[in-house]
């Protein structure tokens, strides 16, 4: 399974960006997908993400500010996030789980800074 994740990079505080999220087979394959994300010298941690057939969930960091979707005709997921802060800035990685195994993209640079 691959991902290929796109979509950072350098925005100002109150701006908006949006990534992407590709996988090489159906999304309807797996148990779970989502988004995480991981600052310089942090651990990496959800932002959203969404079992199947479920609604999306996200952190509370994020909540009424990014919007995670998926488009299975694209086996494509996305982060939509707006009104970034300086404190959203980290590498973003997309993943995928399927029943005890998980699958990393390599994550995209979002860097929040004016």
């Amino acid at each position: 399974v691959q991902l290929q994740a796109c979509g950072g990079g350098l925005v100002q505080p109150g701006g908006s960006l949006r990534l992407s999220c590709v996988v090489n087979e159906s999304v309807n394959n797996f148990n779970s997908m989502g988004w995480y994300r991981q600052a310089p010298g942090k651990e990496r941690d959800l932002v959203a993400d969404i079992l199947k057939g479920g609604s999306p969930n996200y952190s509370d960091s994020v909540k009424g500010r990014f919007t995670f979707s998926r488009d299975n005709a694209q086996n494509t997921m996305y982060l939509q996030m707006n009104n970034l802060k300086p404190e959203d800035t980290a590498v973003y990685y997309c993943k995928v789980r399927r029943f005890f195994m998980s699958y990393w993209g390599k994550g995209t640079q979002v860097t929040v800074s004016s």
